[in-house]
């Protein structure tokens, strides 16, 4: 049976009207529909397209062009491991095949209570905190096999897993929920950028370094 009951279409209405053109929203409809069915089901895809007057073949097109819309059942968590080229030279590939065996799946399977969908990523874009995993899009720095497993094995057991940036994890179905715009209370969790990150903003102000000015603008030197 589906999850795509009143409710949850109601909430794609309240997700159309907020743009001027409601096409715009199939993004977080998309989402919403993933916090409600654990995928982009077909049945999703035909009530987004009915929804806003799209072919379903316009949905789709949307759904599998980005890495985040899942056409198939999610588990309770899912764990990214960043193998680009960075993450993957400082451990990434490591941790993922440490993965791969520890919970005796491939990349994009879910394990066999359900737990945790394991794949494979491109750039997280936080490469100054190389190794990256990311737990239902929440980061986790600076791992190694080791402590991924013991993450993985934190989430299989439904014990309280905490980013490194100070999220609380919740399951990859509420996250999803917030994606499409439904805050869940947690926005002020964790500092907005790691130390890491905000490096070359310190030196630059110890340095008394600025941006020049852009073409037409004064100069304040």
């Amino acid at each position: 049976m589906s999850a795509l009951d009143d409710t949850v279409v109601a909430e794609l209405r309240e997700l159309m009207g907020r743009y001027p053109e409601p096409r715009s929203a199939l993004l977080p409809m998309l989402h919403l529909v993933q916090s409600a069915e654990g995928h982009v089901s077909p049945r999703g895809i035909e009530l987004c397209a009915r929804l806003l007057g799209l072919t379903t073949a316009e949905v789709a097109g949307v759904a599998t062009f980005y890495t985040m819309y899942k056409r198939r059942p999610m588990g309770t968590h899912h764990v990214g491991v960043c193998t680009n080229t960075l993450c993957a030279v400082m451990g990434g590939d490591a941790i993922f095949e440490r993965l791969c065996d520890h919970l005796d799946v491939g990349n994009d399977e879910t394990t066999e209570d359900g737990a945790v969908t394991l794949e494979r990523l491109e750039c997280n874009a936080a490469c100054d905190y190389a190794p990256v995993m990311m737990v239902n899009w929440e980061f986790f720095d600076r791992q190694d096999p080791s402590s991924a497993v013991e993450l993985v094995d934190k989430l299989r057991e439904g014990r309280r897993v905490v980013s490194p940036r100070g999220a609380t994890i919740t399951s990859w179905r509420e996250a999803e929920r917030v994606l499409a715009g439904f805050e869940d209370g947690r926005v002020d969790e964790g500092p907005a950028a790691g130390e890491a990150s905000l490096a070359g903003v310190e030196i630059a102000r110890e340095r008394g370094w600025t941006a020049p000015p852009l073409p037409g603008e004064a100069s304040d030197d």
